[in-house]
């Protein structure tokens, strides 16, 4: 029973990640039609933003110390703001172009932003200690699971429902459900575009900060490659769980993170490093049964 309640919260913690990062992607492909290959980008980046290094860049300056009620809210506004910037200066111009253009042009910002990154920091990851304090392990019915597996599944359920809020109670969230539906016809209704874009990209930079806080807490590293691993599984969860569909992705995101934990745990020894390969040929097999993802988007295919 106790192993199985470890399995359990790693699961849900592992899962966590994935969805709020799939959440990420599909609020994005739901109003543009694009797969923002920068948003792993924008994760690192929210990550390395809290280390300033000196005028003479021989030293690093760690904002990590900060309260973490002035911490959050700083790191998460820059995340919305960095994601909301990239849609002005690059996505914007693109809006009318190819799907195959945007996704392009995705790439070429996140190359753009981790190659910033390398200029600044260099490749080698950064040692940091973020809010040490909740690792320590929580005894939960015999299991001693840590503290922030407990905080992360809380904090993504926190977000989730929040969203849900958002999304069926606000003018906001109504005109982006709407245009996610059918863009044109939410344009020809009077809902402007350019406003549930740009709020979009914002909640897509925000889900990426927080992402980048829990991965540095977990880690204890900042790593410019750190976002780029998550943000495949994400995609993945994204197609799995149906491009377009907010809860495909956040189911998708958890189920994959269930399967890679209770692979972890009941494969053989020998088999573990293969865990990928297994999990990976799961998601092969449900697309084989559900070519368009586990719940099926109605929304038009071709933006104007």
């Amino acid at each position: 029973m106790t192993a199985l309640l470890q399995v359990f919260f790693d699961a849900l913690s592992l899962g966590s990640l994935y969805a709020l990062g799939a959440l990420g992607i599909a609020l994005i492909f739901g109003v543009m039609r694009l797969v923002n290959f920068a948003h792993g980008d924008y994760i690192a980046f929210c990550v390395f933003a809290m280390l300033w290094p000196s005028i003479d860049a021989a030293a690093i300056v760690f904002l990590g110390n900060l309260p973490a009620w002035v911490l959050i809210p700083v790191i998460l506004v820059l995340g919305a703001g960095i994601s909301v910037l990239s849609e002005i200066l690059v996505f914007r111009r693109f809006r009318n172009a190819n799907p195959a253009t945007m996704m392009i042009a995705s790439f070429a910002l996140g190359f753009v932003i981790k190659y910033f990154l390398l200029m600044l920091y260099s490749s080698r990851p950064k040692s940091i200690d973020l809010w040490s304090a909740v690792s320590l392990p929580l005894e939960i019915f015999g299991a001693r699971i840590p503290l922030l597996q407990v905080i992360t599944i809380a904090v993504t359920l926190v977000i989730l429902l929040g969203l849900v809020l958002f999304l069926k109670h606000t003018r906001y969230g109504l005109e982006m459900r709407a245009a996610a539906e059918n863009f044109t016809m939410a344009r020809m209704l009077g809902i402007r575009a350019n406003t549930v874009i740009m709020m979009a990209f914002a909640l897509s930079g925000m889900l990426a900060a927080a992402v980048g806080l829990i991965l540095a807490t977990q880690s204890g590293t900042a790593d410019i490659q750190m976002g780029a691993n998550l943000m495949l599984v994400a995609f993945v969860a994204t197609v799995v769980g149906g491009l377009g569909s907010l809860p495909g992705a956040v189911f998708a995101g958890f189920l994959i993170g269930g399967l890679s934990s209770l692979m972890q745990a009941y494969l053989p020894p020998d088999a573990r490093p293969f865990r990928d390969a297994f999990v990976y040929g799961a998601v092969i097999f449900m697309l084989i049964w559900r070519p368009n993802g586990l719940f099926t988007q109605k929304s038009a295919k071709q933006r104007v």
